[in-house]
């Protein structure tokens, strides 16, 4: 256990650091890593939204997909299977991402925000457990997807053909992509760094299964402490980091992509956490899947990608609060987004319901 914990927590220190050193060469404040947020951008890049600010290819995706895979491969852990519940999973990929979307971050990007002093960030935390604690009773109570089957080789490859192929049109030929002029979209690190970054933030949560909603699954359900301890190493070199180049920014007000609407911050998380331990991890950790081979969270990917698309081109999405001439606007989650969220929760719940399982009559 001990080698685990040390292994878990060097991966959360290492993707902590990948984290500020991404946030340093470019990437938006407290964005060093944000699955959901750069899954979205890799959908406006593809031309899935029509969202100008939020377009670009994110190799820090990439790489991530990539790292696992290499990693798998190399430790003999690469295993094809898949057949649990695709289309649902689909469907809870898209749950997942319009929750995070709208409070504006995947749960790395919750503790990348509450590292940078983004107190509005706690609003999302209480959600996101509050999610995982309703998860975990469904689980308590029987609810599965079903089992995986061991499939053809080809089908572990499909999610990491597809982003060498984005890869390849990011270099290659990026007048096919779009790519956003301003707004978070803009920003961002060099290809190169970024893909780097997330090769070897791959490859470590390949080998240590690093998942937060999996973490606080496992402290709630057996009392495992090990896989959270990787996201409280993630919040503890973000914040030294941001206090070392005095880029700790405590407060409410302006916070870099983000906003105060609390409740719906909340609301949105819990949906993304209740989603979460219905597909068995959090986005990050079904990339690390879907690099080892997992069709399974490759379709839930896929669902993300979707779900972003959808948040944008329905006005789902959380707006971030802006400061103008030293005006503040409000941002946050509009109408579109709330009944987004609340047709994410009845969702949730009917799944969660219809497989629960029921032991047959004699």
């Amino acid at each position: 256990m001990k080698k685990i914990n040390l292994l878990v927590v060097c991966t959360g220190a290492v993707v902590g650091l990948a984290a500020l050193l991404l946030t340093a060469l470019g990437n938006p404040g407290n964005m060093g890593f944000c699955i959901a947020c750069f899954l979205r951008d890799i959908s406006g890049a593809l031309g899935l939204h029509s969202a100008a600010k939020v377009q670009y290819v994110r190799p820090e995706i990439i790489g991530l997909v990539l790292g696992s895979a290499v990693m798998a491969l190399a430790t003999g852990e690469f295993k094809a299977r898949a057949g649990s519940a695709p289309a649902l999973r689909f469907l809870l990929g898209g749950i997942v991402m319009v929750g995070a979307l709208a409070f504006l971050g995947c749960p790395l990007r919750m503790v990348l925000r509450l590292g940078g002093g983004d107190v509005t960030a706690i609003a999302g935390l209480a959600g996101f457990v509050v999610g995982i604690l309703v998860g975990v009773a469904c689980l308590k109570k029987g609810f599965s997807l079903g089992r995986a089957y061991k499939v053809k080789k080809a089908e572990g490859f499909v999610l990491p053909g597809i982003m060498v192929g984005l890869i390849l049109l990011l270099l290659v030929a990026p007048g096919l992509l779009k790519f956003s002029q301003e707004g978070p979209g803009a920003s961002h690190a060099f290809w190169a760094a970024a893909l780097c970054a997330g090769l070897i933030c791959g490859a470590m949560a390949q080998r240590s299964r690093l998942c937060m909603a999996g973490g606080i699954r496992d402290t709630v359900l057996f009392r495992d402490f090990h896989l959270l301890s990787g996201f409280i190493a993630i919040f503890v070199v973000v914040l030294v980091g941001n206090l070392l180049r005095g880029t700790f920014q405590p407060g409410l007000a302006v916070q870099p992509v983000a906003h105060h609407d609390y409740l719906w911050s909340f609301l949105g998380m819990a949906a993304a956490g209740w989603g979460s331990i219905l597909l068995g991890g959090c986005p990050l950790r079904q990339l690390i899947l879907a690099g080892e081979g997992n069709g399974d969270s490759a379709v839930t990917v896929l669902g993300m990608i979707v779900g972003a698309a959808l948040s944008h081109n329905f006005g789902m999405a959380g707006n971030a609060d802006a400061m103008t001439d030293g005006v503040l606007t409000p941002g946050g989650v509009g109408i579109s987004g709330r009944i987004g969220v609340v047709i994410c929760l009845l969702l949730l719940a009917g799944i969660s319901f219809a497989n629960l399982h029921k032991e047959e009559k004699v």
